[in-house]
C-alpha cells in the first residue's frame, strides 16, 4: 500500500495568478461592505477617488481585459460604461451615478468576475490576445493580462483599504484587523512614535 504524499501539489502558474487576482478582488469588495451609499460615494482624495468608484472601475477593467482582448463579449454590456463615454470623459468609469445603487455595482462586479473566470478557465496561459487601447504594444498573452490585472486590482484594493480606514477605522487584508497587530498592541503609542520620528526632520 502506497503512503499518500503529505505535501499538497503546487498550483500551476495559471492557478497561482488566478488565485492572486481573486484574493485581491475579494479584498476590494470587502472594503465597501457595511457602509451607507453616501459614504461609498464621497470623494476622499484631491483626485476624487471613492470607494464605490474603485469597484465600478475594476468591473469595467476586468470586463475589457478578459473579454474584448480575447474576442469574448461580456453578456450584459449595458451594465458597463461604453467606450465612447470614456473617450468623452476619462473618469467616466469611476463615477457612480445617483441611479446606480451599491448593490447594483457590486452585483455587476460579481458577474464580471465570473465572466473573467470563464475566460481564464477556457484559455491556456500562452493564448494570444489583443488589447485595443494599448495601441502598437497591444499583442499580449493571457499570462501578461493576468499579471497586469492582478497588479491593478491589488493596487486599488490598497487604495480602498486606506480610504475605508479613514471612514470608520476598519482596516485589514480581508476583514477587520486580520493582518494587523493584536488588540493588546498600542497603536496610539505606535503612531505617536512615528509622528516623533517625522517631527525630528
Amino acid at each position: 500500500m502506497t503512503t499518500p504524499d503529505p505535501t499538497p501539489p503546487r498550483d500551476d502558474a495559471k492557478d497561482t495568478l488566478h488565485r492572486y487576482l481573486r484574493e485581491a478582488s475579494t479584498a476590494l469588495v470587502s472594503k465597501v461592505e457595511g457602509l451607507p451609499e453616501r459614504e461609498l460615494r464621497l470623494p476622499r482624495t484631491p483626485t476624487g477617488t471613492t470607494l464605490l468608484g474603485l469597484v465600478k472601475h475594476m468591473a469595467n477593467v476586468e470586463a475589457g481585459y478578459f473579454g474584448e482582448t480575447f474576442g469574448r463579449t461580456y453578456p450584459a454590456p449595458e451594465e458597463l460604461v461604453p467606450e465612447e463615454a470614456v473617450d468623452a470623459d476619462p473618469q467616466a468609469d469611476w463615477v457612480v451615478g445617483p441611479e446606480e445603487s451599491a448593490v447594483q455595482v457590486l452585483a455587476t462586479y460579481a458577474r464580471v468576475r465570473a465572466f473573467a473566470d470563464e475566460t481564464i478557465a477556457l484559455l491556456p496561459l500562452d493564448a494570444a490576445g489583443h488589447v485595443p487601447w494599448w495601441g502598437e504594444r497591444g499583442e499580449v498573452t493571457l499570462h501578461q493580462v493576468l499579471v497586469h490585472v492582478a497588479v491593478e486590482v491589488s493596487r486599488h484594493a490598497g487604495h480602498a483599504d486606506i480610504l475605508r480606514e479613514q471612514v470608520d477605522g476598519a482596516a485589514g487584508l480581508r476583514g477587520a484587523g486580520d493582518n494587523l497587530p493584536g488588540a493588546d498592541y498600542d497603536l496610539v503609542a505606535y503612531r505617536a512614535r512615528l509622528q516623533a520620528i517625522a517631527d525630528s526632520f
